[in-house]
């Protein structure tokens, strides 16, 4: 199969090899968490929902300098379609979680709420490539919307290598080519980078490419989400006001 078009340049979806998928945010979709947010990246569909600081439940996990950060990643049996089923708690959603976690964690000012626990919970609604990516995102948006203090927004992207050409935030049909890909997430303004996994063997003299591909994916994924809160906040002063 040829992903790339010969003659155009084009993907198979009509894309651009340093072209991202449309992106969509929304916060404020589960009435009863403390943060909410859905977040899509094309067909990939997310739904966060963020609850804390509050009582850790279990006190034998109590952290006494900082907060307790707990996540949990599942897919919806209709995320995939025709495609093998995800079920909760399977080796690849613990797996997803703790990668999750420890990236949230990296941003998160956990020593501000010693002796609490933050829940953050993660369903994938539509899978299409980049569910990985969408959670963080997705999560990022839902622990702003519950006012959760962050040194920074962690937001994440991937890119990959298809037809000795580095590409930009794969699908499922580009990222089930078998090709390498690379995750990335990144505290943009901070310029640190707080997650990177590859799949499959990357030629050393492209990594670079596709590394920093990933990273300018990040740039632009956490200038939207800025504009959405920031649209978000409008809404509620809007509502204050009136």
């Amino acid at each position: 199969m040829e992903y790339i078009n010969p003659l155009t340049g084009f993907r198979l979806d009509g894309r651009r090899p340093n072209e991202m998928r449309q992106i969509r945010g929304e916060v404020g979709v589960v009435a009863r968490a403390d943060g909410s947010a859905v977040f899509e990246m094309g067909n990939t569909k997310v739904i966060a929902a963020v609850y804390g600081p509050r009582e850790v439940q279990n006190k034998s996990q109590q952290i006494d300098n900082q907060a307790l950060v707990r996540c949990e990643y599942s897919m919806s049996n209709f995320s995939t379609g025709n495609r093998a089923r995800k079920y909760k708690g399977d080796r690849r959603s613990t797996e997803i979680s703790l990668v999750i976690r420890q990236t949230m964690e990296a941003a998160i000012l956990t020593h501000l709420m010693p002796r609490s626990q933050i829940d953050i919970f993660l369903q994938v609604l539509q899978a299409d490539g980049g569910t990985r990516s969408a959670c963080i995102n997705a999560a990022t948006l839902a622990l702003a919307d519950a006012g959760i203090p962050m040194r920074d927004l962690v937001t994440s992207c991937s890119a990959g290598y298809l037809c000795s050409t580095p590409l930009l935030d794969l699908n499922y049909v580009e990222d089930s080519a078998g090709g390498p890909d690379v995750t990335v997430g990144t505290l943009v303004k901070m310029d640190k980078v707080t997650l990177l996994q590859m799949d499959a063997k990357l030629p050393i003299d492209m990594f670079a490419d596709v590394m920093q591909l990933a990273i300018e994916g990040c740039k632009a994924i956490a200038n939207y989400i800025r504009e959405v809160l920031s649209e978000n906040s409008k809404k509620l002063e809007c509502m204050k006001g009136n």
